[in-house]
């Protein structure tokens, strides 16, 4: 039997950075912190590859930053989107770069990190059951491993355990109650081009396929890139002829050859684009001794590149709350350090999780209203300065504000509107003529003002159900009254700007 003050299950993001965040945390005494992983080789994996500006800051404030050095990591200057023959360019404000790396071996450098931490071992072996103290508030105590190359499991107990076993969480359900899945909203598949050239170097691409899901574009090393090509319900039966006659003639031409070779030669590996809104930890809603963080609890898409962002300034913003408990034992010392950590971690969390499904649905447009939004969206940008610079922000957790989002949002949605009514339209023809603009005529103005309605309202739908899971459950009615009073007065601001 092998006790320790913190159990840690997976070494991964989260869990390597927790570990060493708390055994480097200024304390009476130092921890025994134990980090269980199904095997310390190095994973081959899609997820993890693109950490964004305020990714890079949270490592820094944990010490951590040098883990990004020797991986043959890429410089990330910003975005650009691509729609139809055109790009525009959406760089980070400030100066500010991300990172972008093969998973992989950012991960061995935070094990490495974190077991030089003092106290932490690192111990390989497959954690198959939480262990609890038999009561009826069921307590966990402790794990059961199986660890490699001993035939009998072993049981290790502690004060605290810290579940960081990822999106396919084998306890997540167990610690939060069986109603606490993820919804999937459809799938990336992805594969990594050789000597790619992108529409804008050191630019993540974000190109809008039309009749698809969006595809995503990042360098993760010299001359690596990995795009990343969403999927919807049902994944049609032969993946490759989709992607060559449906997707590839819309990327860029610069990169088309590259992605042809790559599709011939290598395998598609495909991940989950999963959605799970956090809810509070410590109280009834979760068992006692045990808490749930990164992707284990809380998930957003990933087409803004966002896990690893939330995942660490998480972890920062708990290391003080749980340095400060003076014993790990007392759940209700525990309790109230969780309830302060739930709102502090809110705004820049929220901010990131909206953002990451808002766009995804405005990007993967299928019905005529979101193609509006989509159409509206990409305009939006090519306007430059603010409408850049603000939603750029919000992206890449540099301005962790829910009110400037939704801000930018609904101006997007009105903007779009605008669009509709003022900018060259595709007017039907003959399918052997050749597609034509034209301004919308006074006469079409009625049907016009009635599909503006219903954009408007389809945005509404869009943004609305997430910000309330985001910001508005398991809060108190004069915060939701305060919340909802900033949102229209947001939106009444954007309407009469545009």
């Amino acid at each position: 039997m092998d006790s320790y003050d913190i159990l840690v299950v997976g070494a991964g993001i989260a869990g390597c950075a927790i570990a060493h965040a708390l055994a480097t945390a200024s304390r009476p005494s130092p921890l025994r912190i134990a980090v269980l992983e199904r095997s310390l080789d190095e994973p081959d994996r899609i997820v993890g590859e693109l950490m964004q500006p305020g990714g890079v800051l949270a490592l820094k404030k944990l010490g951590l930053e040098s883990v990004l050095d020797n991986i043959d990591a890429a410089v990330t200057e910003g975005y650009c989107v691509y729609d139809a023959g055109k790009a525009v360019k959406i760089p980070y404000p400030g100066g500010h770069t991300g990172r972008a790396f093969h998973h992989g071996r950012l991960i061995m450098n935070l094990r490495a990190a974190a077991g030089r931490a003092p106290g932490v071992d690192l111990i390989e072996g497959t954690v198959t059951d939480l262990l609890d103290d038999g009561s009826s508030a069921r307590r966990v105590i402790g794990v059961c491993a199986s660890l490699k190359g001993q035939e009998r499991k072993k049981s290790f107990f502690a004060s605290l355990v810290i579940i960081a076993d990822g999106c396919y969480s084998n306890f997540r359900t167990s610690v939060m109650g069986a109603n606490f899945k993820p919804t999937t909203k459809s799938h990336f598949i992805g594969v990594v081009l050789r000597d790619a050239v992108l529409p804008i170097p050191n630019h993540g691409t974000v190109c809008l396929i039309k009749g698809s899901g969006p595809v995503l574009l990042y360098r993760i090393s010299q001359n690596d890139t990995r795009i990343l090509i969403d999927v919807k319900h049902p994944v049609p039966p032969n993946l490759e002829e989709h992607i060559l006659s449906n997707v590839v003639p819309q990327l860029p031409s610069c990169t088309q050859p590259s992605v042809k070779i790559a599709l011939g030669r290598d395998r598609l590996r495909r991940m989950p684009n999963s959605w799970l809104a956090s809810t509070p930890q410590g109280r009834s809603s979760s068992r006692p001794g045990v808490i749930l963080i990164g992707d284990s609890w809380n998930m957003r898409h990933p087409l803004t590149g966002g896990g690893m962002t939330v995942a660490l300034n998480d972890i920062v913003a708990l290391r003080p709350l749980l340095a400060s408990v003076s014993d790990l034992s007392d759940w209700s010392q525990i309790q109230r350090a969780l309830d302060q950590w739930f709102p502090d971690r809110k705004p820049l969390a929220s901010t990131v999780n909206i953002l990451s499904v808002a766009l995804y649905d405005l990007f993967g447009a299928d019905a005529p209203e979101l193609e509006v939004l989509r159409t509206g969206c990409f305009k939006y940008f090519e306007l430059g300065g603010e409408c850049v610079n603000g939603p750029v922000s919000v992206l890449s957790a540099l301005a962790p504000s829910p009110a400037l989002l939704t801000y930018h949002f609904f101006a997007v949605a009105f903007y779009s509107i605008w669009v509709m009514f003022t900018h060259p339209n595709p007017v039907p023809g003959r399918p052997d003529e050749k597609p034509r603009l034209a301004v919308p005529r006074i006469d079409q103005y009625p049907f016009l003002l009635f599909k503006s309605v219903r954009v408007f309202y389809t945005a509404c739908v869009v943004f609305g159900p997430l910000l309330w899971a985001e910001m508005f459950v398991n809060t108190g009615p004069s915060r939701m009254g305060l919340l909802m009073a900033v949102l229209t007065a947001i939106a009444l601001s954007a309407l009469l700007l545009f």
